[in-house]
């Protein structure tokens, strides 16, 4: 089973696809690496050779930034703007959508359940 970064990638998939269990590497990206160390996309990842895999994981370490680093600047970014109370640090902070998105009768995902608010009932006077 090949592990690059950290991730055992799937064995019965191609390469090109299981490169992409790694976080921050997408079908582009992936392309991109196994072109650059004369590796076959098509190939399957049990299929693979010690010196391939070897090559890919070398490759990725020098030139990607991927899992755990790239989640950690990342996280600085995100925590930068809401240091420096931007707009989009703001909207980070309250949970809502950062990117424009209008927010009166979408945005579930981002803001949560619904909050439903408790109605009180007039009382009829009964004349």
């Amino acid at each position: 089973m090949a592990r690059i970064a950290g991730v055992d990638l799937p064995r019965n998939k191609r390469i090109e696809v299981g490169l992409t269990y790694v976080f921050g590497i997408g079908r582009s990206l992936s392309a991109k690496i196994l072109k650059a160390v004369n590796v076959d996309p098509n190939k399957k990842t049990d299929q693979l050779g010690d010196d391939e895999v070897g090559r890919i994981r070398e490759h990725i370490e020098k030139s990607v930034q991927v899992e755990g680093e790239l989640r950690r600047t990342i996280g600085m970014s995100i925590k930068r703007l809401m240091d420096l109370q931007t707009y989009r640090g703001l909207r980070h902070r309250k949970s809502l959508p950062v990117r424009g998105q209008r927010t009166h009768t979408n945005a579930r995902t981002r803001k949560g359940p619904r909050k439903t608010v408790a109605v009180r009932k007039q009382l009829k006077v009964m004349k």
